[in-house]
């Protein structure tokens, strides 16, 4: 069996000329980075009117867990059955980040015969936009250590500082350190903290903006730290917004490469979902929707974490909505999550399966309350039998969700044509409004209470002193009206990794929070989570190389 890298490797793509000819686009509108890879500038797109018939397909997912539920696959194989069938779709999802590339999650951008291409590049430099977010992230931290050093005017406490330098690839050892440590001429000493630059703030602003004047007056929001008087200080402030968005400029055009199946694919921005808002940036979506008649975007990890985010806060500020909701699962995670060793769950156990739905009823149950239709896609494994599939299919009828079996990883979009038809079937019927889980104008702890009780099951909410003092201060400084995104473990509902299956009345801890202004939203950290992750003790960078003829190896 092939590799993701070998099929990709010998897979013929189209120039990308010709993809951006399906889009109605010319030679003349887009920057070519090679044949296989362009960026579409945004005095392009912002020349091409609004499609009013324009369709949304968001793709979410149970919670995942080490036997795979294959998200994006199914995204890329949706996109391109529906291609099959004679509809104009595009994709539009998020880069990947080297830290998990070289760590242990992998890359993103499908697998088997579901993939966007050239696959290698993608998940490795591709057009250099991620390297663009940790320049200009440490452009601002260099500002501020610099402003220290050069008499500080603005009287920044430097026990005060909360901006945070990054860096694209898990490395535990800088989560903590000393800068300066020598002090004079280095700089003013002080404890300093790296977060992956997926997890960054510029990362969730810049896939926010909506143009380059918006990115700007994003980035000049941006809260670094506070002076000895406790007034906030800002990125406008220090004067750093002009040359950050400088740096950002190019990278803030939409990038355009193509499935296996010659689907085009914008793919732009790679927040995390587990500590981010987890969703591609709202220009390559909007720029999906005006040129294509259907768009299949995807949110991060499941329905509890970036697809709650996508209809709260991204939909909220793009203003869309999705027409249908793609929830992935497999026979093989619902029997891990009714505690099945994962060295037996290739062995048929349908009561397993029944036990373990209660995970997928809960996400399916979640993206109901929000008013969108729900298709349960089941990304099929050769060792799935057709009495595990029924107990799926019946326990979806129970909850009003169509439910398809698909083959998407081994037949590419062939293998999907059946779930390209039930989704359209579920997209005839006329989107209403969305049901948000909270208001703006509730109270920064109801929205947080709403999203645990709601989303999560919980129980009771218990937000640490620590906390409550910096929500409090936002509140106080007019961050009350923003929307909140919660960082949370990605294996279970709860902030427990290990609490399997449905946990309920549990009481979620909320133990740190930060205000992510440019982004537009308050983050409140629960359980053990961390912005910057560790290598594991066999990390895939381990496995990857390169050949004697200059091809990349080892890599998926």
């Amino acid at each position: 069996m092939l590799s993701d890298i070998e099929i990709a490797q010998q897979a013929k793509p189209e120039h990308i000329e010709k993809i951006a000819g399906k889009l109605g686009l010319t030679a003349q509108d887009i920057e070519c980075y090679g044949k296989y890879k362009a960026k579409v500038p945004l005095d392009i797109l912002d020349k091409i009117p609004d499609n009013p018939d324009a369709k949304l397909i968001l793709v979410t997912a149970m919670n995942p867990t080490p036997a795979g539920e294959g998200k994006t696959t199914v995204s890329v194989g949706l996109a391109q059955a529906l291609c099959k069938l004679g509809k104009k779709a595009v994709l539009a999802l998020r880069e990947p980040s080297l830290g998990p590339v070289f760590g242990v999650k992998g890359g993103a951008c499908g697998g088997g015969y579901s993939q966007v291409i050239p696959m290698e590049d993608i998940n490795l430099h591709f057009t250099g936009d991620i390297h663009a977010i940790t320049t200009a992230n440490n452009l601002l931290a260099a500002m501020i250590d610099n402003h220290l050093y050069q008499g500080n005017e603005l009287d920044i406490d430097p026990d005060r500082i909360f901006w945070k330098r990054c860096l694209d690839m898990n490395d535990r050892t800088l989560r903590n350190v000393t800068i300066a440590s020598t002090g004079g001429k280095s700089g003013i000493t002080r404890e300093d903290h790296f977060t992956i630059t997926a997890a960054s703030e510029v990362m969730a602003t810049f896939c926010m903006a909506k143009d380059l004047k918006d990115l700007r007056a994003r980035l000049a929001r941006l809260v670094v730290a506070q002076d000895r008087s406790g007034k906030n200080i800002t990125a406008g402030d220090l004067g750093a917004d002009g040359a950050m968005t400088a740096v950002l400029k190019d990278a803030l055009n939409p990038n355009l490469v193509q499935s296996l199946e010659g689907v085009p694919a914008f793919v732009h921005g790679g927040p995390f979902a587990n500590i981010s808002h987890g969703c591609n940036t709202i220009i390559a979506t909007k720029a999906a929707m005006k040129l294509g008649d259907i768009t299949v975007t995807e949110a991060g990890f499941g329905a509890d974490l970036g697809a709650e985010k996508f209809l709260n806060i991204k939909c909220r500020e793009a203003g869309i909505r999705p027409n249908v909701c793609v929830i992935v699962s497999t026979v093989r995670s619902l029997k891990y999550n009714a505690g099945i060793d994962r060295s037996d769950l290739s062995k048929p156990d349908p009561d397993a399966v029944r036990r373990g739905f209660v995970n997928l009823a809960k996400h399916i149950e979640n993206i109901s309350s929000f008013g969108v239709p729900a298709v349960v896609a089941a990304n099929r494994f050769l060792t799935d039998t057709d009495e595990e599939l029924a107990v799926m299919e019946e326990e979806c009828a129970k909850l009003g969700a169509s439910f398809v079996p698909a083959e998407i990883f081994a037949k590419g979009g062939e293998g999907g044509t059946d779930l390209a038809e039930a989704v359209l079937a579920k997209m005839d019927t006329a989107p209403g409004k969305l049901n948000y889980t909270y208001e703006l104008t509730d109270s920064v702890e109801d929205k947080i209470v709403s999203i645990a009780r709601k989303i999560y099951g919980a129980g009771d909410v218990n937000i640490l002193p620590e906390a409550r003092e910096k929500l409090d201060r936002y509140v106080a400084g007019g961050y009350g009206d923003l929307p909140v995104c919660m960082a949370k473990t990605q294996y279970s509902l709860s902030d427990n990794a290990k609490a399997l299956g449905r946990p309920e009345g549990f009481t979620l801890t909320v133990r740190d929070c930060h205000l992510s202004a440019g982004a537009g939203y308050i983050v409140c950290l629960t359980g053990t989570i961390l912005t910057m992750p560790g290598l594991p003790a066999h990390p895939s960078a381990l496995d990857i190389g390169v050949s004697e003829d200059g091809d990349i190896t080892g890599l998926f």
